[in-house]
């Protein structure tokens, strides 16, 4: 039988997505057969994971769906997965298709499909989580209410929430704090981080991941945000010369399941998944904090660089100054922007769950 990974890979975007409909029953709980518990066959699962290629994919989720979830459950459970950028899925559409059944258990990038939900985009705001402590602190803060939108809004049911490692400002020329960026072509790679840097006096440029190092040597930007270990992948440490410490956004993304599909999995089978993905969870988490400062690292060619190639730049450290302006960029240009876009009720979601912790309220327009 045709993958149905192919058919959706052939069928592109929703087109793709509606061969898929088609074949629903062979895609979800059709799989979970009714004699398990006679053991007569294991449940059957297809994961739609995230980026492909990249540490959290290559190293934790394809193997914990491939291998550890059949032995965590002695084979009882036994999952495929694919990334999603190679499934032929817009990432926009990945919580539609997750509502429509069309995939069962789906990983979404906040970052992308916050250009429909805005809401979603609260826990990752630039200059909202300058370093990891910060962020694990928004992150427990706002999960409640991302589970409960995930369920009310698109019948999904939130399992876990992924950290890709901090996304940083190389540059091409020395600087010694955030001010010293005023003037500069800052590649950048979402609404938010645009205008933060428009805020702070620089001109961003919105410029595809692959074309970072090209648009740095022909001087299309002399800055770019991205993250510190994936820039050293590319080679940014061979055309920039400093790199700041503070992490201006993370990329989150979230993996749940159709709520459908899920409450049709046996209560054990519920209970050992969410427990394994809890640890799985763990592990990104721990990897990305890990590989933010390896990144440093071997940017600035450290000892302790084992994952990457080793540079010769200037890790730029974090001022008291810096904390400031993060703080009033935050407060008058990035939040009042997150606000124009999403409304009055994301000002009352990140007034019960984030201001607390943050402390920042926002206010309507």
């Amino acid at each position: 039988m045709t993958s149905p990974f192919r058919l959706l890979a052939t069928g592109g975007g929703l087109r793709g997505a509606l061969w898929l409909l088609l074949l629903a029953p062979l895609l979800a709980p059709g799989m979970l057969t009714p004699a398990l518990a006679q053991g007569e066959a294991p449940i059957r699962m297809r994961i739609v994971g995230g980026l492909a290629d990249v540490s959290q994919y290559v190293r934790y989720e394809e193997p914990f769906w491939r291998e550890r979830i059949a032995q965590a459950t002695n084979g009882r459970i036994v999952a495929e997965i694919a990334p999603f950028d190679r499934s032929g899925i817009r990432g926009q559409e990945m919580l539609s298709l997750m509502r429509l059944g069309v995939v069962s258990f789906g990983t979404a990038l906040l970052a992308v499909v916050s250009t429909e939900e805005p809401e979603f985009n609260a826990i990752d705001l630039p200059a909202v989580n300058p370093d990891m402590a910060a962020l694990r602190r928004s992150a427990a803060a706002f999960r409640g209410h991302l589970s409960e939108t995930l369920r009310d809004r698109y019948d999904v049911e939130l399992l876990g929430v992924y950290v890709y490692p901090a996304q940083v400002v190389f540059c091409r020329r020395p600087f010694a704090r955030l001010a010293d960026l005023a003037g500069r072509r800052i590649r950048t790679s979402s609404v938010g981080q645009s205008e933060m840097f428009t805020a702070l006096g620089a001109t961003p440029v919105v410029i595809p991941f692959a074309e970072i190092v090209s648009a740095i040597r022909s001087g299309v930007v002399e800055c770019a945000v991205t993250g510190t270990l994936s820039g050293n992948d590319i080679g940014l440490h061979e055309v920039t010369t400093h790199v700041h410490g503070m992490a201006i956004t993370w990329g989150l993304s979230i993996f749940g399941a159709n709520l459908g599909t899920w409450n049709a999995l046996p209560e054990w089978a519920r209970s050992t998944i969410r427990s394994e993905v809890a640890k799985l969870e763990a592990e990104i988490w721990d990897a990305a904090d890990r590989e933010t400062g390896e990144g440093l690292a071997c940017n600035a060619g450290q000892p302790n660089c084992q994952n990457g190639r080793r540079g010769t730049m200037v890790v730029v450290p974090v001022t008291a100054e810096d904390e400031q302006r993060r703080r009033q960029l935050l407060t008058d240009s990035v939040l009042p922007g997150w606000v124009r876009r999403c409304g009055a009720d994301c000002v009352d979601a990140w007034n019960k769950t984030l201001a607390p912790a943050l402390g920042v309220r926002a206010r309507p327009e």
